[in-house]
This record gives structure tokens, C-alpha cells and sequence, in this order.
């Protein structure tokens, strides 16, 4: 079968497509025929390699995978040949693409029981754009940060698609939205998205702006996942009792937290890893009611592996990347 290998860890130009022995499955699995396969900025930490992780190489990442299930176990009864599904990929405490193979291939084996049936109406590069993004916006805004009615959201890298799902999900939750991007152009589709205020953080200081948008008091909740290079600024950007969130690092986790404001202004943090099953269910029925739009940037064919691994790490993208076997 074709697959985007990893043949070792560094830059994009290791990761390439080539052949790759079709994977064979237990009594318990399914063999899924991969439709499309969201990239997120966990692959490029996986290519890169992650310190004091350890994976066998040539590795396929590729954690978001909806398809068609091409053959089923012989202990597997609920699920049957050409059911159109979507793959939680928290496979018994593991990350489908981080801990195990993953779905950027033509084929990819997994347990029965992290199938989730898709809608008809639903394509597969829609719900390949949820569980990673969207699962973990879901949970940090709604499960850990408990996101009310009329409270004033500052969500930094908003562009992304961890960032514009949570602006989906905050509007959905009634609250007043701060949407922080690197470019006009980006500002403008958040705009549409349903941004309430828009902060261009390479033109201005978003911390200074915040607080001047909501009178100076600082946000409720502050979404930053960004880590190293922003973290000291929503710090500063909170208000007294405010929480801020956080689920990832990609500028690095080494981030510097003046105490002194923390005690202050009485203010939470709270970290949020990943989603649960029935997270992805919820969000797959919000799709199927039009509640929520999965923002996709571009669809590219597998081959394109090393373009798709640029835009993420040169920001150019807003949304998802869907990968097509």
C-alpha cells in the first residue's frame, strides 16, 4: 500500500511516500480503507521526534482518519464491510499517529470499538477534520474551562485548527469573542467566522489590546497554546478570577509565569489533554446539524506530504490540511 513514512527524525525532507506492507488485523480490529487523514501539528512534532519518545522506524503518523472498513475481525460483530467511519484515536491510552501507526496510508488496522459511524451527509474530509482540533477545543473550552454564556474569550493562534474551532465552539457557547492571528487576511475569514474583536499580534501588542477592549479588566478566558512566546503577555491579559487554558506548546513549554499576577488577581490555569469519545460523538452531531463548520484550508493528495508539513510550519494555512491516500 501507499504510505507517507517518517524514515527518521529532522526535517520535512523525511518524510516521504512509498510502499508499504498493508498492516494485518486481530480478531478485534477492522481494516479501514483511509479516505482522508487531518494533519495537526502533532505530525510535525512526531517527524521531528519528541524527547524521551521512542518510535520504531520508518513510522506513518496521521492521528485524524476517516474511511471505509475494508475487512472486520472475526470477533467484531457491530460493524460491517463498507460502513463509512471516523477513528477515535485514543486506542487504550495511546495516540493513533504518536504511539502507534497512524492514518496517513492507503490502509490503517484498528480496534472495532474506536470506530464512529458517520453520517451519510458527512464527507470524509469533514469528519477527519475533528477528533484531534475540534476534540481537544471541545474539552478544553466546554469540559475544563467550563465556557459561559456573555464571558469574553481571547483566543491566541486563532488561524489554526485547534484555534478556529474554538472560536466556532465559544460563539456556539454565546460568549464574546477575541480572535488573535498573524495576518489581516486571516483576521478577516475569523471575522466571518463570528470573531467579535480581532487583534493582529504582529502588528500590535495583544495583551495591551485586550485589556483596552474589555475596558480594563482583562478576558475571562484565555486560550494559549501557543506556550513559550506568549504565555507572559495572557498572563497579563487576565482578569481577576479569569482562567486561562491551555493544551499544547508549540513555541515551547519553557514558559515564564509571573506568580505575582497569578495571586493577585485570583486567577486559574487549567491544562487539557485531548477529548473523550463522547466528545467526538457530540461534535460529529453538530456537524450533522450545521451547528459547526469544520474550517478546511485545502485538500491534498498524499504525495504532497512535505507541502502539507511546510504550510503548518510556516503558518500559511488557515484551518485544516486534509491528506487523500
Amino acid at each position: 500500500m501507499k504510505a507517507a513514512l517518517i524514515l527518521k527524525h529532522g526535517d520535512r525532507s523525511n518524510v516521504v511516500v512509498k510502499e508499504h506492507p498493508k498492516p494485518n488485523i486481530q480478531s478485534n480490529e477492522v481494516l479501514i480503507n483511509v479516505k482522508a487523514v487531518g494533519l495537526n501539528h502533532l505530525d510535525i512534532f512526531v517527524r521531528r521526534g519528541m524527547p524521551g519518545h521512542k518510535l520504531e522506524l520508518p513510522h506513518i503518523s496521521g492521528g485524524d482518519a476517516a474511511g471505509v472498513v475494508a475487512e472486520i475481525g472475526s470477533d467484531v460483530t457491530n460493524i460491517a464491510v463498507g460502513d463509512r467511519i471516523l477513528i477515535d484515536p485514543l486506542i487504550n491510552g495511546k495516540a493513533l499517529g504518536e504511539d502507534m501507526t497512524g492514518g496517513l496510508a492507503e490502509y490503517v488496522a484498528v480496534p472495532a470499538e474506536n470506530c464512529i459511524p458517520i453520517h451519510k451527509e458527512t464527507s470524509f474530509e469533514v469528519a477527519a477534520s475533528l477528533p484531534i482540533a475540534y476534540g481537544t477545543a471541545w474539552r478544553m473550552l466546554m469540559t475544563r474551562g467550563q465556557l459561559k454564556q456573555d464571558e469574553t474569550i481571547l483566543i491566541l493562534g486563532a488561524s489554526g485548527g485547534v484555534g478556529t474551532a474554538a472560536v466556532q465552539i465559544a460563539k456556539l457557547a454565546g460568549a464574546n469573542v477575541i480572535a488573535a492571528a498573524g495576518s489581516d487576511e486571516k483576521l478577516e475569514k475569523l471575522k466571518d467566522l463570528g470573531a467579535d474583536y480581532l487583534i493582529n499580534y504582529n502588528k500590535v501588542d495583544f495583551s495591551r489590546e485586550t485589556w483596552m477592549i474589555t475596558g480594563k479588566k482583562g478576558a475571562d478566558v484565555i486560550v494559549d497554546y501557543t506556550g513559550k512566546e506568549t504565555w507572559p503577555k495572557s498572563i497579563l491579559a487576565c482578569k481577576k478570577g479569569g482562567r486561562i487554558l491551555t493544551c499544547g506548546a508549540t513555541t515551547g513549554f519553557e514558559a515564564v509565569t509571573d506568580l505575582r499576577y497569578v495571586w493577585a488577581r485570583e486567577m486559574t490555569i487549567l491544562g487539557s489533554n485531548g477529548w473523550e469519545r463522547e466528545d467526538l460523538e457530540t461534535l460529529l452531531k453538530l456537524v450533522e446539524e450545521k451547528k459547526i463548520k469544520p474550517i478546511i484550508d485545502r485538500v491534498l493528495p498524499l504525495e504532497e506530504i512535505q507541502e502539507a508539513h511546510r504550510l503548518i510550519e510556516e503558518r500559511e494555512i488557515f484551518g485544516k490540511i486534509i491528506m487523500i491516500p
